[in-house]
């Protein structure tokens, strides 16, 4: 789910676009990230840095998605640096 690395932090989503509304879904299989873009020329995918940077407040910039551009089964690499942030997001993570 969450790996830290030395580039910063890993997370494996599973993207779900077209839904009613944005938000993370926490289950036994992972985390779900539902997002209201349609997965058409990359907006589901522009929806999910957009939403997880104004969720974590973490700039737009140190996201990169690294693995799943077109798959609902992303890889998204976090390169932030704030120790305080940081620790945010694993404890949101780990419950």
């Amino acid at each position: 789910m969450l790996k830290e690395t030395k580039d910063g932090l890993v997370l494996n989503i599973k993207i779900s676009p077209n839904a009613s509304k944005n938000e993370i879904v926490k289950s036994v299989d992972g985390v779900k990230l539902k997002i209201t873009a349609q997965p058409i020329d990359g907006k589901a995918n522009k929806a999910v840095i957009e939403y997880l940077s104004k969720n974590f407040k973490i700039p737009k910039t140190s996201f990169e998605i690294i693995r799943g551009e077109t798959s609902k089964e992303k890889t998204v690499l976090i390169k932030c640096f704030d120790n305080e942030r940081l620790q945010k997001l694993k404890d949101f993570f780990a419950n």
